[in-house]
C-alpha cells in the first residue's frame, strides 16, 4: 500500500502543473486565517469578522470547513490531470507492462484521494484549533470538542468528490473535458432540483428528499451554509420576522449516501479500466 500511494506521490509531486495546485491549495486554506483580520471602521459602522464570533468554538469547526471545502476544486484540478496524464505520456501501459494490475492501479488512485483528503483535514483542524484558541471567547475542552463531526463531514465529501473526479478522468480521458463534464453534471442537478423543488413538488420537502441521493447534493449537504447561525444575522432575521429553522447539524445520512457513492465511483473507474482497450 505505501508502495502504490509513493508511486502517485512522486508522479504528482513531479508534474510542475500539479505540485504548483497542489501547494497553491494549502496556502489558500491557511489564508482563512486572514478572515480575522478583516475589518472595517466608517463612522459609527465598525465591522470586525473575529468578533463577530466566526473563530467561537465550536462554530469554528462548522464555517472553517464551509469555506475550506470551496478550495477543493484545485486539488479536482490535480486529480483529473493525473488520470489525464497517464494515458497522455503512456505511463499506464507502462506500470501495467511493469507488473501492476489494473486493481492495484485504481487502489493507488483511490489512495491519493484518501491521502489528499486526510491531510487537508488535518490541516483545516490544526488551523482552526489555532485560531479558536487564539480568538474564540469558549475555551473549556467541552465546548473545543463539540461538532467535531464536520471534521468528519469534511474528509468524507473531499473523498467522495475527488473519487467523482477520478472516474471523470477515466472516463473521458482528457482533463478538459473530464472538468467541463463536472460543470455540466452540477448545472444538471440543479435543474433538475429547480424542477422537483418549484415545479413539481412546490408544497411539500419531497424534491429535496429525492435530491439527497444525487451525488454532489448529497456532498453538499454534509456542511450546510453556516452564515445563518451568526447572532448578528439571526437579530436581522427576527427583525424582519423571518424565523430561521434551518438543521445545521451533519447527517449521518447524507455520509452514507456520499460513502456509497464513492464506492460506486472507484468501482466503475476499475470496471471501465478493465474494460478498456489500452
Amino acid at each position: 500500500m505505501n508502495r502504490l500511494i509513493s508511486i502517485e506521490l512522486q508522479k504528482i509531486w513531479k508534474n510542475r502543473a500539479s505540485r504548483i495546485l497542489t501547494l497553491t491549495y494549502f496556502i489558500l486554506l491557511s489564508f482563512i486565517a486572514l478572515i480575522a483580520s478583516i475589518k472595517f471602521d466608517i463612522g459609527p459602522f465598525k465591522f470586525h469578522l473575529a468578533e463577530m464570533g466566526i473563530f467561537n468554538f465550536p462554530f469554528i469547526w462548522h464555517f472553517n470547513t464551509f469555506i475550506a471545502a470551496f478550495l477543493k476544486f484545485f486539488l479536482a484540478i490535480v486529480i483529473v490531470s493525473m488520470m489525464a496524464n497517464e494515458y497522455s505520456y503512456g505511463t499506464l501501459k507502462q506500470n501495467l507492462i511493469d507488473g501492476l494490475s489494473k486493481k492495484e492501479f485504481i487502489l493507488s488512485k483511490f489512495l491519493t484521494v484518501v491521502v489528499f483528503a486526510f491531510c487537508s483535514t488535518i490541516f483545516v483542524f490544526v488551523m482552526s484549533l489555532l485560531l479558536g484558541l487564539s480568538f474564540s471567547s469558549y475555551n473549556e475542552l467541552d465546548v473545543i470538542l463539540m461538532d467535531l463531526d464536520y471534521l468528519l463531514a469534511f474528509f468524507i465529501k473531499l473523498t467522495g468528490f475527488f473519487s467523482f473526479c477520478l472516474f471523470l478522468g477515466i472516463l473521458v480521458k482528457r482533463s478538459a473535458f473530464a472538468l467541463g463534464f463536472l460543470l455540466v453534471w452540477s448545472i444538471l442537478e440543479g435543474i433538475i432540483k429547480g424542477i422537483l423543488v418549484f415545479r413539481i413538488f412546490p408544497n411539500s420537502n419531497t424534491g429535496d428528499y429525492i435530491m439527497q441521493f444525487l451525488p454532489l447534493e448529497a456532498m453538499s449537504n454534509l456542511i450546510i451554509e453556516p452564515f445563518s447561525r451568526l447572532s448578528v444575522i439571526k437579530s436581522i432575521g427576527t427583525q424582519i420576522g423571518v424565523e430561521n429553522t434551518k438543521d445545521y447539524s451533519v447527517h449521518y445520512l447524507s455520509i452514507f449516501i456520499v460513502a456509497v457513492w464513492t464506492f460506486l465511483f472507484v468501482y466503475f473507474s476499475y470496471k471501465l479500466l478493465k474494460r478498456r482497450d489500452l
